[in-house]
């Protein structure tokens, strides 16, 4: 152990006292999950006001599977979070949720354009 952390935690424990932080973190996901539904939500909406063509009905099908993966992720980061000591956002989760969140905005752009 460096002697800074010694200086932090004198007693040796490594007890964490978690504070506000887990919660923010996982307010933070619950609104990014929220304009994730805005966005699946105003795309499929647009989508459906077309005249339902074929490319129109994929892009709506992505949207859906995207918002999906999405909101999974976000919900399993947020139950991680509840743990007394939540470990890191594992590199896979942090790259399906951009995968999902950048897609879903292109998706929902290239349907309403």
């Amino acid at each position: 152990m460096s002697a800074s952390a010694d200086a932090a935690d004198p007693g040796g424990t490594d007890d964490r006292d978690p504070g506000l932080q887990p919660e923010r973190t996982r307010l933070a996901w619950r609104r990014t999950t929220l304009s994730c539904v805005v966005t699946a939500v105003l795309g499929l909406r647009q989508a459906l006001r077309g005249p339902g063509s074929p490319m129109e009905l994929v892009g709506v099908a992505v949207i859906v599977l995207l918002w999906l993966a999405f909101v999974w992720v976000a919900h399993r980061r947020m139950r991680e979070l509840a743990a007394a000591r939540p470990a890191g956002l594992a590199s896979s989760a942090a790259v399906a949720a951009t995968v999902c969140t950048v897609g879903l905005a292109v998706f929902a752009m290239a349907v309403v354009i």
